[in-house]
């Protein structure tokens, strides 16, 4: 009967201890997807719920080195060439889709890509483009450009691309 008693108050201690350690860890978890105060929510922008964007555009991709949401040097051309283009079509709605690449766990990656997203629309405004004209969207590690396992294909799916919102 003694030995009952100990062997169910210790299972009893390790469920307590597992569950409590199990909590914390995934408060943690979303805590730090939520304080990222650049992916706040934006409420100028228009809702993607029940339109289609379409993949032919003119638009250029944007692209990100590794962990960062401020764009290449690089891609610096083609959002000025990007801003041209929506200057000259005061219509156009867009939605920014961010991407990156596969490391890193899916929370991160997330926000990641919405910070990246956000980044853009940001230069956009900041040269007098509407914000109710851009949405945003983060697909994270989702929707990788290059299948590849190394640099060069992590490096293109480190990324903004621009679709057109219908």
């Amino acid at each position: 009967m003694k030995n009952t008693k100990g062997f169910l108050l210790t299972v009893l201690s390790i469920m307590i201890l597992l569950g409590s350690s199990c909590t914390k860890r995934q408060n943690i978890k979303y805590e730090n997807v939520f304080k990222d105060k650049e992916a706040e929510i934006n409420l100028n922008e228009p809702s993607l719920r029940g339109t289609n964007c379409e993949d032919s555009f003119n638009l250029k991709v944007v692209y990100f080195n590794f962990d960062r949401s401020d764009p290449t040097t690089s891609s610096l051309e083609s959002l000025k060439e990007n801003l041209v283009y929506l200057t000259t079509n005061p219509n156009v709605k867009i939605v920014l889709e961010g991407h990156t690449d596969e490391r890193g766990t899916t929370e991160y990656n997330l926000s990641l890509g919405q910070r990246r997203a956000l980044k853009i629309k940001e230069y956009y405004t900041r040269f007098g483009i509407a914000s109710d004209r851009i949405a945003t969207i983060s697909y994270g590690k989702e929707k990788p450009a290059d299948l590849g396992k190394n640099e060069l294909a992590w490096s293109k799916n480190r990324r903004v691309e621009t679709k057109y919102l219908r």
